[in-house]
């Protein structure tokens, strides 16, 4: 029947035995501020694939718009676990305005179809497709002013939280393994969703309730993994065949929350990559007392104001 529920993620969604999704949260849309700044930047949405009726939030601070200075270009995949939130909810409007305030740069926010609908890799290709989009503005010439007049393509950065993270992590190996990772400069992974069914370390919750609705959740996103939790794509820390020394940038920040059931996957991650061969520098920015995303549901603490620092930081430090 449709009224049985198969996953029960309140106050996120319920899925129904039926197959329907009720979103409960991220999808309230916020407009975009295209001619009255918010925090001193201006904001439009822009169709990066008509096929699939996509479409990228650009924010932009808007004393650049009368310069035509070019700006460190941050590309931003937003959390959700694949399921719910999209590139337009406040949550992540308020972050990309607050964020390209403090950095000074340009922002691109994605928008990509979410599990059950469309289940992974769908996200990956969206997202995917969305990178190349911005980056066929390289020449000066792409179907967007805003990024053809101010972007620097010699300042890249990828950054997203939660799913978004975990998304940033394959946008940046598969650049390498295509060959366009030289115009990434940096990955920023803000509380990145990794898991697999062996904890990580003896830290990692043992608690079954949490570990089975985290393997819930991920089926509910990539129903037709075989390995479930343990699927390359989401056990990127804990599986030892999971090579991460290919990972295509230079500089990585990985920002963890102290009370988040998955800390230890985003620390663990910082371990292994340092230890891969990987040529690159890593940073790790721990939160204490604070759980998942916590800073972006409450955007005015000031763990909050901390993140958005330490991602401004991170976007000015000049690449050695």
């Amino acid at each position: 029947m449709d009224s049985e529920i198969d996953v029960d993620n309140s106050p996120a969604y319920r899925v129904y035995k039926s197959g329907r999704i009720e979103r409960l949260s991220g999808e309230t849309f916020k407009p975009p501020s295209p001619l009255t700044p918010e925090n001193g930047v201006v904001s439009k949405d822009t169709l990066f694939s008509p096929e699939h009726n996509l479409s990228v939030r650009i924010f932009l601070p808007e004393k650049a718009s009368a310069t035509g200075e070019k700006l460190p270009l941050l590309v931003y995949f937003h959390g959700g676990g694949f399921v719910i939130e999209t590139a337009f909810s406040p949550t992540y409007h308020t972050f990309l305005t607050t964020t390209v305030a403090a950095a000074g740069c340009l922002a691109v926010s994605v928008d990509y179809r979410r599990a059950p609908e469309f289940p992974i890799p769908v996200p990956y290709e969206d997202s995917w497709d969305a990178l190349k989009w911005v980056l066929s503005h390289i020449s000066g010439a792409g179907p967007e002013q805003w990024i053809n007049k101010h972007a620097d393509f010699g300042k890249v950065f990828l950054a997203g939280d939660s799913a978004g993270g975990n998304i940033c992590h394959h946008l940046a190996t598969r650049a390498k393994r295509e060959g366009i990772d030289s115009v990434i400069s940096g990955v920023v992974l803000i509380h990145p969703y990794f898991w697999g069914k062996a904890p990580v370390d003896e830290f990692e919750t043992r608690d079954e309730r949490k570990r089975k609705g985290i393997e819930a959740r991920w089926r509910v996103a990539s129903p037709n993994s075989e390995e479930g939790v343990d699927d390359p794509l989401f056990n990127v820390v804990g599986s030892e065949s999971v090579d991460i020394s290919g990972l295509g940038c230079g500089r990585v920040l990985v920002v963890v929350a102290g009370d988040d059931t998955f800390a230890r996957q985003g620390l663990g991650y910082a371990a292994k990559l340092e230890k891969s061969g990987w040529e690159g520098e890593v940073e790790v920015m721990e939160i204490k007392d604070e759980g998942h995303v916590h800073h972006l549901k409450s955007p005015d603490t000031d763990n909050a104001r901390k993140v958005v620092n330490k991602v401004a930081e991170f976007i000015q430090k000049v690449s050695q």
